[in-house]
């Protein structure tokens, strides 16, 4: 072999030996791009991608599938001209590495943020590769694509939020503690101030940072303050009392507590405080214990008012049994049978058993609410006149505003509500007296509504004043409990003033009251003014109304049924019985064609009337209801109401009550 062939075997070797190397480096490198969690790609000159790393499975492609593709088809679309831009930037030479931040869409279209960071890639004129970032501004450069690295910054972003949501929430936090909060170097120098730190003290943001802590401190504490301050390296302060200085020189006695700030490696680098003005803590400690005792008041008279709601309930059923057949014995009886007077003596019991129990229902806030807009001087005015023909002795004036504006209410409820202030009124003024009927438009502000739990906006005040007897604190604590009266022994129940509580807070609305021993007492009820325009009381018919339509009467107890269906019955009516919410259901299913009506009791077992509402409205969205209860509870009654029922009977009802509520809902 001669020196020329010598020469060429050597030079294969090295290029085999090269092509090994390189087959080696490229199997190290692609073993990289493997288990590398960053998307590597390389981009030709237009844009289409030439390579990406298997990383690119993570938004679900095959890196197969990319290859041609224009790498803006995974750029999301808003983000496609930041994109754009960074590539023309590399194709007119910048040499810059940029970080740019943009996201790249999945296979199922959701996006993810991603930092990108890109080079350029040129060939000189001769052929030859140049290295990433080479300078092809030169004339025998030219550009070829560049390659990039894409990182997923999900977990970046969502710290990232999360220590803004941070950061915003602790500013706003120091600013809404009502406290001075102060931070200050080690040396006790301000670097931070609150904004209610800067209105207590009336100096200006300036004029604090950058001070020492210890000049606002009142000399007298100064001394005290600075061995404090020494001693914080090693454990709290506080609370200490400190006078400190306004701008307007005043001295106010702060409660202050200290702690000192450290880093991650427990270095101290700081201080903070917290100074909080006595007298606004004792202001605090006084409305806690104020807004106490009347949690407690309202949960005791919550918790009889639950007792004698059910009592009512239950004696109100009993009524029922005894009306019902008193009116189904007068439906035959003329007035000259000896028995007649009798019976409706019996009748007139009955009712005054009713009206007691409608004081317990008011207490306990489940009575009769037919809410209607009502203009509330109207049924004052006539309900004053009402009273004036039993009292002559007493002189009442009125004082109302003219333009005020209507109030949802049962109208007899708010009469039993003005009857009872106006007879613990008079009974106040034993040898006569004035009392002065007063209305007006008010809206309530928030010093109300922390100890009423009451709703902000417009309101219509009711006050009744009298120049009576007065109380003294200890009775004005007490008027509103069940039970509770200052009358001698048989001479009352106490049930007036307690009714009128639980009717005013079922209405939404609540009562102060002004006394004093000898000086007369003043009520004052709010009740939330309506949008919705008056509606003119209709004054029911007397007279018994017949009907031969097909009505479902559904109750649970079974003396309510069988008097209640006798009494329909009577009137000519086709009456099919359900004594419980399922059972209700089957029959209405099974004969909805010819069911004309539904009445439904609110209080069963098991399922209640509110539920079998709903489910005879799936049935036959047109159902005709009347609701019917002895006892509602607080809001029930309303809700119920409120989704489409025709009318509500309140138990006990007579013949006459019955027939018209029935002709009211098959209108």
């Amino acid at each position: 072999m001669n020196e020329k062939d010598e020469k060429i075997a050597a030079l294969a070797a090295a290029c085999r030996d090269l092509e090994g190397r390189l087959r080696e480096m490229e199997g190290y490198y692609r073993s990289l791009l493997a288990i590398s969690p960053e998307i590597v790609y390389r981009l030709d000159e237009e844009g289409r991608i030439v390579h990406i790393s298997p990383a690119v499975a993570k938004l679900g492609y095959d890196p197969e599938e990319l290859i041609g593709k224009p790498f803006e088809d995974i750029v999301h679309p808003e983000d496609r001209i930041k994109s754009r831009s960074q590539f023309v930037e590399r194709r007119i030479g910048e040499r810059r590495t940029k970080n740019l931040e943009i996201r790249l869409i999945s296979k199922g279209r959701e996006s993810y943020p991603y930092e990108i960071k890109s080079m350029i890639f040129s060939l000189s004129t001769r052929g030859q590769w140049d290295v990433p970032d080479s300078d092809i501004t030169r004339p025998d450069k030219r550009f070829i694509g560049t390659q990039g690295v894409a990182s997923d910054i999900t977990a970046r972003k969502v710290t990232e939020a999360a220590l803004h949501i941070s950061e915003e929430l602790n500013a706003k936090l120091l600013d809404a503690i009502p406290d001075f909060v102060v931070r200050t170097d080690m040396e006790g120098n301000i670097e931070f101030i609150n904004d209610i730190g800067l209105a207590m003290s009336g100096y200006e943001r300036r004029e604090v940072i950058g001070a020492n802590m210890l000049s606002f401190v009142a000399p007298q504490d100064r001394d005290r303050a600075a061995r404090n301050y020494l001693l914080m390296s090693e454990r709290k302060l506080g609370p200490v009392e400190y006078q400190l200085v306004m701008k307007n020189g005043v001295q106010v006695q702060f409660d202050v507590n200290g702690d000192v700030l450290r880093d991650e490696q427990g270095v101290p680098y700081g201080l903070v405080f917290v100074c909080r003005n006595i007298m606004e803590k004792k202001k605090e400690r006084e409305d806690r214990s104020r807004l106490e005792a009347q949690l407690i008041q309202a949960r005791k008279m919550e918790a009889i008012g639950t007792l004698a709601g059910g009592i009512a309930h239950d004696f109100n059923n009993l009524l029922m049994g005894i009306q019902g057949y008193v009116s189904l014995i007068l439906m035959d009886m003329k007035k000259d049978h000896p028995h007649y007077e009798k019976l409706k003596a019996v009748e007139n019991h009955v009712q005054s058993g009713a009206d007691l129990t409608m004081q317990l229902l008011g207490f306990a806030r489940g009575g009769r609410y037919e809410m209607k807009p009502t203009d509330l001087n109207e049924l004052i005015q006539k309900t004053a006149v009402m009273f004036g023909r039993t009292k002559k002795e007493i002189t009442i004036r009125e004082r109302y505003q003219k333009d005020l504006s209507p109030v949802d209410v049962d109208r007899g409820q708010i009469e039993q509500v003005l009857l009872n202030l106006f007879l613990n009124a008079a009974q106040a003024m034993p040898g006569g007296g004035d009392i002065l009927l007063e209305t007006e438009n008010v809206r309530i502000d928030d010093s109300y509504v922390a100890p009423y739990e009451i709703k902000l906006g417009p309101y219509v005040r009711l006050s009744v004043i009298d120049n009576g007897l007065g109380m003294d604190e200890a009775t004005r604590q007490r008027i509103f409990d069940p039970f509770f009266t200052t009358k001698e022994m048989g001479r009352g129940t106490g049930l007036g003033l307690a009714s009128v509580y639980g009717i005013i807070k079922g209405h939404g609305g609540f009562i102060n009251v002004d006394s004093e021993k000898g000086r007369g007492s003043a009520f004052h009820i709010y009740l939330p003014a309506s949008d919705r325009a008056v509606v003119p009381e209709e004054v029911a018919s007397p007279r018994i109304e017949a009907g031969q339509e097909t009505i479902l009467l559904v109750d649970d107890e079974k003396t309510i049924v069988e008097v209640t269906r006798e009494m329909l019955a009577e009137m000519g009516y086709r009456v099919l019985v359900a004594h419980s919410g399922p059972e209700a259901i089957g029959i209405y299913e099974a004969q909805r064609e010819t069911i004309d009506l539904v009445i439904l009791d609110m209080i069963m077992p098991g399922m209640g009337g509110g539920e079998v509402y709903d489910r005879l409205k799936e049935i036959d969205p047109a159902v005709r209801v009347i609701l019917s209860s002895g006892y509602s509870m607080e809001g029930m009654a309303k809700g119920i109401m409120g989704r489409g029922v025709q009318a509500f009977l309140q138990k006990p009802f007579r013949l006459e009550q019955l027939s018209m509520k029935v002709r009211e809902a098959l209108k």
